[in-house]
C-alpha cells in the first residue's frame, strides 16, 4: 500500500458467469429456487444438463452460501440488489452507507504491471464493512459478508500502458481462524494469524461501508 509499489495485476479477467448476470427483480428471485436439497429442480429450471462444467458451478456457488460460518463471521448470499441492500443495511446501520468497487478504464485490459500512484492510498472504513463477493451463477448471486477486523482502502493505480484504475483493497487484520492452506499464505510464505493480508477486489465485487 506504498506509493510507486509495482505488482502485476489483471482486474477483470474472471471466466464463467460473473462479468456477464445481472440482478433478477427481488419478487422474482424469491420464486426460483435456491438450495442443495433443491438441485435438480435448480437445473431443470436453467435447462442446465446435470454433471456438466456449468452444473458445478453452480453447485460450488450453492455451498458456499450454505456453508457454515467461519469464527463468528455473519455472511448472507443476496439473491437481489434489494437483499444485499437490506443485509448491508442491517449490519451497518442506515446513515452514512456508501457502496465501492474497483474500477478500471479500459475493459477486458491485459495482465500488466500497475504502480501504486503518487496522490496514494486513501481508508475508506475501519472495521465497519461488508464485503459481497459476485457468485458463479445463472443470475447474480453475491457472497456477502460483515468484515470483521479488516479494513478498506480506494488505490489509484497507473498501468504500465497508461491505463488507469481505481482499485477497492481489502487487508484483513487477524487471519487466525483462516485455512492454513490457503493460497494467500503460499504466496507470502506466512502463517495464519502473523501478518495481515491485503488484496485487490475484482470489478464485479462491492464493498459496503460506513463512513
Amino acid at each position: 500500500m506504498v506509493p510507486g509499489k509495482a505488482m502485476n495485476l489483471r482486474f477483470n479477467a474472471e471466466d464463467g458467469y460473473d462479468g456477464k448476470t445481472a440482478f433478477l427483480p427481488r419478487g422474482e428471485a424469491e420464486t426460483v429456487p435456491f438450495g442443495s436439497e433443491k438441485f435438480s429442480e435448480i437445473l431443470n429450471t436453467f435447462s442446465v444438463k446435470p454433471g456438466s462444467g456449468e452444473a458445478e458451478m453452480m453447485k460450488k456457488t450453492i455451498e458456499e452460501c450454505e456453508a457454515k460460518r467461519v469464527g463468528g463471521e455473519e455472511k448472507y448470499c443476496a439473491t437481489s440488489l434489494e437483499s444485499m441492500v437490506d443485509f448491508s443495511v442491517s449490519k451497518l446501520g442506515k446513515d452514512h452507507v456508501r457502496a465501492v468497487s474497483t474500477e478500471v478504464a479500459e475493459k477486458n485490459a491485459p495482465m500488466q504491471k500497475y504502480r501504486i500512484a503518487a496522490a496514494g492510498v486513501k481508508k475508506l472504513s475501519d472495521d465497519k464493512s461488508v464485503v459481497c463477493h459476485k457468485q458463479k451463477y445463472p443470475f447474480a448471486v453475491f457472497y456477502c459478508h460483515k468484515a470483521m477486523m479488516t479494513s478498506v482502502y480506494a488505490v489509484p493505480l497507473e498501468g504500465e500502458n497508461g491505463l488507469r484504475a481505481k482499485a477497492v483493497a481489502v487487508c484483513h487484520k487477524n487471519t487466525s481462524a483462516w485455512n492454513p492452506n490457503h493460497l494467500a499464505f503460499k504466496v507470502l510464505k506466512v502463517k495464519p494469524g502473523s501478518v495481515p493480508v491485503c488484496h485487490f477486489l475484482p470489478e464485479t465485487h462491492v464493498v459496503w461501508f460506513s463512513y
